[in-house]
């Protein structure tokens, strides 16, 4: 199920639950659900955010293991930040400064594909409404797309790959371009329907978003 509604303690005492979360995340098996509710919080509490990424670039510089399994942990949940916040302005800066050194003291390793990706992330980041859903995470940690079925009228569904960043308009389009709709004078838009209703999903929306509330 998604993340519900939380009861938060005072915002230091959050920062050092944070702090436990991530070094319990070194070990972990399965690191989604953690890594979920780590974004969780930050959606909620946004003080917090910076302090993660701060966190995060520490413990991934000088790490035991470059590379190990807890080292991309880290990697990973900095990547799910990097498609859901934006830090403020010192702390992207330090941040751009952590993926470069990575890149080049680690040419060609996993670390420096997701400093890679991180940084290409971060210049397409708004903010979200809601955090990554567990199969988006799940590909994240891959740096890989999501892929979204559109069921459209007459024809059959369609499968279209999304990013993080990916608005319903640019799916709409995408669709009405494949389907030999580019000249039509109709207006075109996604609808979200689930067994309540059914809604239109706003041109600038972030299909991600929509997944999470599926979820």
């Amino acid at each position: 199920t998604a993340p519900g509604p939380r009861s938060y303690t005072a915002l230091r005492d959050e920062a050092v639950k944070l702090f436990n979360s991530l070094q319990q995340l070194e070990s972990e098996r399965d690191p989604v659900p953690l890594m979920q509710g780590v974004l969780q919080t930050c959606l909620d509490l946004p003080p917090l955010v910076d302090e993660i990424y701060c966190q995060l670039v520490k413990q991934t510089t000088e790490p035991p293991a470059p590379g190990g399994q807890g080292d991309l942990h880290y990697w990973q949940l900095l990547t799910c930040m990097s498609c859901t916040f934006l830090p403020s302005p010192p702390v992207l800066r330090f941040l751009r400064f952590h993926l470069d050194r990575t890149e080049n003291r680690f040419p060609a390793s996993e670390m420096a594909k997701y400093a890679c990706f991180i940084r290409e992330a971060l210049e397409k980041t708004k903010g979200r409404e809601c955090v990554p859903s567990l199969e988006e995470i799940l590909v994240l940690m891959q740096r890989q797309e999501m892929i979204c079925t559109v069921h459209c009228p007459g024809v059959p569904a369609c499968s279209v790959a999304i990013s993080s960043h990916t608005t319903a308009e640019e799916v709409a389009q995408e669709l009405v371009s494949r389907l030999g709709l580019s000249q039509s004078p109709n207006l075109f838009a996604l609808y979200e329907q689930s067994r309540r209703r059914e809604q239109p999903v706003g041109s600038a929306t972030l299909l991600a978003d929509v997944l999470t509330r599926f979820e």
